[in-house]
């Protein structure tokens, strides 16, 4: 299986160019023989991508350490969920990973589109198989996981003790999902920029593979979030480490996208900015993966420095000039078809938010890249910190918080002083009435007022347009209040799915608020000994050490400490945290010794327990009080409900007909989401 999987890799990359050659030439030559060659090919190039996937996990999980990889990702003694998670945890195994969702996604949209969009769909296609090429040909060429050792060693080295843990094992394949699904849109783009089909007719598949690419970004996010969070010890979810960046810039200008194609439908305006937009997201994406893969940036996330870094660049530059010609030589025909007619409007609302979004994200970008441009011209390299990106992108946020709840609040067009009046007065009132209780609490931090009287009002915008839904279907038709709660949102989408949305954004913002009230405490403790402190919220902890203690499993040392906690009096358990030294089957240490956290959760704060070291009898640690992080998982979980809500397929169906006029009012369901 595995000579078969090294075989059907190479005609995976010959399947890939041939599907991308002859559907260009279809297309151009309006040859339809050649165009179905070309999709026929591409279902070749999934099979065979299949095929050497299964390979590369059939040697995983027999352990063939006469391949490279394999030796250099597991060890004889690794459990096997982190063996089989091994295909996707080195360079080339990734890189592999990456082809193999690329194929699968490209055979879904070329089946999907199998009797629409027939003028585009060649030039999708050979998109498609273009991009694959691309990452086939690196995997052939300088990253192929089949090539064998001159020898064959008794085992092998072992995966990284950090990734050895179930959030790993799930968010790099969430997020390869929210990054290679960029690539569809992207396709589309492309195909429409090349036949001239620019008005709405291409936006439905775009919006919808969008919507998918940000689903899985925004959970394959808030999973690296929280891997970081368990797993790294240093006592934060969010460091603007350059790999964390990297899948945050393609998750900003998709969703900057989703809401301005909602002005398009609407209005026929923004055409250019969402063909931008589309292109922007796929290259940030190419460009995220080599910045991981190449080892250019230092981050606890990268891959060492590797021959595939020259390809990528040139990939990106390649990518990037085709599209800024076709834009380019588009630009009548992605003329607008009506103007801005008032700055206070739902429109003007939606441009705010791009812009806001498009900020964020250069100002991530410039952040990110600041450190090689710094080595190139001057011959150093200048590291940027959080200090940088918090001072541009905490009011940056901010903005875009407040505009989150203005946004449904405004009218199309043109907004009345009435309108206004009547529609902030609710919100309004729950910030300024949050604001105003903090205060009298004692509260101080500028940041942290701000941001919780902006997710009050975002929260009352919320309530109110629920409220106000509700309300009339049970006037209108006598329903119960859940009911007609569940019946508002099922027929209404996209509208009330976004607000879902908008809900987890309050969440985080106040997660993300709460941080700044944070405590850290470094102490040594001998067993029996005890540590007495306050957390944030006012209450008194003492802490009681149960003595340092070693033990044994498959292949590691566990050296833990456990400490009895108390709340102002009342028993809160033990919280466990432990250093792990992992070994191969000879027991020889593999990496250098892990943490294990230990974390006491509520609905309030986390107690945060990390072993540093042991020194004697006595065990270092640091203990840190970390306000409403629970809130940031639930926050997370309530985004990706809300996605789930607008990607359902019934509410894509009913608007087909909506697509079909740029011009034409949209649904009212449109208009919720800002």
């Amino acid at each position: 299986m595995i000579v078969v999987g090294e075989l059907s890799l190479w005609i995976a990359l010959l399947m890939a160019v041939w599907a991308a050659t002859v559907s260009f030439a279809g297309g151009h030559g309006r040859r339809d023989e050649l165009i179905l060659s070309g999709e026929r090919a591409s279902y070749a190039a999934t099979g065979f991508t299949m095929l050497a996937s299964v390979g590369l996990w059939t040697a995983l999980l027999s352990r063939d350490f006469s391949l490279s990889y394999v030796a250099s990702q597991i060890s004889a003694n690794m459990p096997n969920v982190y063996v089989f998670a091994a295909f996707w945890s080195g360079q080339a195994g990734s890189m592999l990973f990456w082809a193999l969702i690329l194929s699968v996604f490209s055979a879904i949209a070329v089946w999907t589109n199998r009797d629409s969009n027939r003028e585009m769909m060649p030039w999708v296609t050979g998109t498609l198989a273009t991009v694959l090429v691309f990452f086939l040909a690196t995997i052939a060429f300088k990253a192929n996981p089949f090539v064998r050792l001159d020898w064959l060693p008794v085992d092998g080295r072992g995966m990284n003790p950090q990734l050895q843990n179930p959030g790993m094992a799930i968010h790099p394949p969430t997020l390869y999902l929210g990054y290679v699904s960029t690539a569809v849109p992207f396709a589309f783009a492309i195909a429409a920029l090349v036949t001239r089909r620019l008005d709405a007719d291409w936006l439905a598949s775009v919006r919808r593979w969008s919507l998918v690419s940000w689903f899985f970004l925004t959970i394959g996010i808030t999973l690296g979030m929280w891997w970081a969070y368990v797993e790294l010890g240093w006592g934060g979810y969010w460091a603007w480490d350059p790999v964390e960046n990297a899948s945050f810039l393609p998750w900003l200008t998709g969703t900057a996208f989703l809401h301005s194609i909602m002005i398009q439908e609407k209005r026929g305006m923004l055409r250019k900015w969402n063909v931008t937009l589309v292109v922007t997201t796929f290259l940030l994406s190419i460009l995220g993966t080599f910045i991981t893969r190449s080892g250019i940036i230092e981050s606890v996330h990268s891959f060492a420095q590797s021959p595939i870094g020259g390809w990528f660049a040139a990939f990106i530059v390649a990518s990037t000039a085709v599209t800024a010609y076709l834009v380019a030589t588009r630009l009548k025909d992605l003329e607008a078809k009506a103007g801005l007619e008032s700055m206070v409007s739902r429109e003007a609302a939606f441009l705010y938010n791009n812009l806001l979004f498009v900020g964020i994200a250069f100002s991530v970008l410039w952040g990110t890249l600041f450190p090689i441009l710094s080595e190139w011209v001057r011959g150093n390299k200048i590291t940027v910190g959080p200090p940088f990106f918090n001072a541009v992108n905490i009011p940056l946020g901010l903005l875009l918080l407040l505009l989150t709840g203005i946004g449904p609040l405004i009218a199309w067009r043109k907004a009345s002083l009435s309108n206004l009046r009547r529609q902030f007065l609710g919100p309004s009132a729950a910030g300024i009435s949050v604001v105003v209780l903090l205060l009298v609490l004692g509260m101080r931090h500028t940041n942290a007022l701000i941001a919780y009287g902006l997710a009050a009002f975002v929260g009352g915008t919320i309530v109110q347009e629920f409220w106000k839904g509700i309300g009339a279907r049970r006037s209108l038709h006598g329903e119960g209040f859940v009911t007609a709660l569940v019946r508002l949102v099922s027929r209404n989408r996209r509208r009330y799915g976004g607000y879902i949305v908008h809900a987890g954004i309050v969440f985080l913002f106040g997660a993300f608020a709460g941080m700044a009230f944070k405590r850290e405490n470094d102490v040594s403790l001998a067993a029996g000994q005890s540590f007495e402190t306050t957390d944030p919220f006012g209450a008194r902890w003492r802490f009681v050490s149960q003595g340092v203690s070693t033990s044994l499993a498959l292949n590691r040392e566990i050296t833990a400490v456990a400490l009895e906690a108390w709340r102002d009096g009342s028993p809160m358990g033990l919280i466990k945290t432990e250093k792990r030294q992992y070994f191969d089957s000879q027991r020889q240490p593999t990496f250098e010794p892990s943490t294990e956290v230990g974390i006491k959760s509520s609905m309030r704060q986390d107690v945060y327990v990390v072993l540093a070291g042991v020194r004697g009898d006595d065990a270092e640690l640091r203990i840190t009080f970390n306000p409403l992080v629970v809130w940031v998982w639930w926050g997370a979980e309530l985004m990706a409900l809300g996605g789930l809500i607008v990607m359902w397929p019934q509410a894509e169906r009913r608007r087909q007909a909506g697509y079909a006029a740029e011009l034409k009012p949209a649904p009212d369901e449109f208009a919720g989401v800002a």
